[in-house]
C-alpha cells in the first residue's frame, strides 16, 4: 500500500462556506485519519485554503462564483501535484465535485477519469437551474463548456478526453430527458446505477483496465442510495448500498490509481454525526482491503 497523502478541500459551488464546505473538517473530527492510520501511513496535508465565496450568479459566465471556481482549480492544482509527485496514493475529501478539476489539472498527460456518481454533472452552464459548477464540472472537463470569461481556467481545458472517461452510477437520465439535457451515454462509456448494482466489481475491473495510466478515481457519494445516505443535497431515486459501494471503490483501488477524491456529503444534514462515521468507517474499509489484497 502507498503511503497515503490526505488533503482537504472545503469548497460549496453554491457559494457559501457551510453544508458540503464543511464535510472535511467533520470527517476528520470522526476520526478519518486514525482509521486510515490503521493500515497504511498517512500523511495529512490539511484543508487547502480558499476565498471568501460569493452566492451571486455570474451573467456572462453562468456560474455562482466564477472567480472561486478558477481559484479552486488552480490551488487544487497546486497542492495535489506535489502530493503525487511524491508518489502519494493523494485522498482528496471534500467538499463538493468541482475540486475534481483541480486533480486532473495536477497529472501533466494524458489522463482517464473513472468517474462514480449519481449524475451525469455535464451540464452546459446556461442549461444549468442552480448556476452551480457541481452541476457541470464534466462539462468543463470535457472542454464543452464555455470557460473564455476565466483565462486561466480555459488554458486548461479540456483535461480530460471522451475515450478516456468511465462513468458508472449516473441515474439522473430522466431528469436530463426531462429538462432538455443531453446526455453523455453517447459521447463516453456509460453505466447507470441499475446496472452497476447488479454487478459492481465486474464492472468497475472492466472500467479501470480499459482506462490509459495514469488515471483518477472520483467519487460522488451521492451514487449511493438515499436511503443509505441521506446527508446530500440533491436526493434521487435508486442507487448503490454500501457494500455496493465498497466493492465499486475497492476494486477501483486495487488497480492503481494515481488518485481517489470523495465528495458531497453534507454534515448540516447530520447533526448527530451518524453519516460521518459511516463514510469513514467506508474510507477505511476501502484502504483495509486494498493493502490486504
Amino acid at each position: 500500500m502507498r503511503t497515503i497523502g490526505l488533503l482537504g478541500v472545503p469548497t460549496n459551488s453554491a457559494g457559501t462556506t457551510d453544508g458540503v464546505a464543511r464535510g472535511p473538517q467533520v470527517l476528520r473530527e470522526a476520526e478519518l485519519v486514525d482509521v486510515l492510520s490503521r493500515h497504511a501511513e498517512v500523511h495529512d496535508f490539511g484543508d487547502i485554503t480558499l476565498p471568501d465565496p460569493s452566492p451571486a450568479r455570474d451573467e456572462r459566465s453562468h456560474v455562482i462564483d466564477p472567480d472561486g471556481l478558477g481559484t479552486l482549480v488552480a490551488g487544487v492544482r497546486d497542492a495535489v501535484a506535489p502530493l503525487l509527485e511524491d508518489g502519494h496514493l493523494t485522498l482528496i475529501i471534500g467538499g463538493d465535485c468541482p475540486l475534481l478539476l483541480g486533480c486532473l489539472a495536477a497529472i501533466s498527460s494524458r489522463v482517464g477519469l473513472l468517474f462514480v456518481d449519481g449524475h451525469e454533472d455535464a451540464y452546459l452552464p446556461e442549461q444549468s437551474s442552480t448556476g452551480e459548477a457541481a452541476d457541470m464540472e464534466l462539462a468543463f472537463a470535457l472542454g464543452m463548456a464555455d470557460a473564455s470569461w476565466s483565462p486561466g481556467l480555459a488554458s486548461l481545458l479540456p483535461l480530460v478526453a471522451p475515450p478516456d472517461v468511465r462513468i458508472l452510477g449516473a441515474r439522473d437520465a430522466d431528469i436530463l430527458r426531462a429538462e432538455g439535457v443531453a446526455s453523455l451515454r453517447n459521447r463516453v462509456a456509460l453505466v447507470d446505477g441499475e446496472r452497476l448494482a447488479a454487478d459492481p466489481a465486474r464492472i468497475s475491473a472492466t472500467a479501470c483496465a480499459s482506462l490509459p495510466d495514469p488515471w483518477w478515481f472520483h467519487l460522488d457519494l451521492d451514487v449511493l442510495s438515499t436511503d443509505a445516505l441521506p446527508a446530500i443535497d440533491y436526493p434521487q431515486p435508486g442507487g448503490l448500498g454500501w457494500d455496493e459501494l465498497v466493492a465499486v471503490a475497492t476494486t477501483a483501488l486495487s488497480a492503481a490509481p494515481r488518485g481517489w477524491d470523495v465528495t458531497i456529503y453534507n454534515p448540516d444534514l447530520d447533526p448527530e454525526r451518524v453519516h460521518a462515521r459511516r463514510i469513514v468507517e467506508f474510507i477505511g474499509s476501502v484502504i483495509e482491503q486494498t493493502a490486504k489484497g
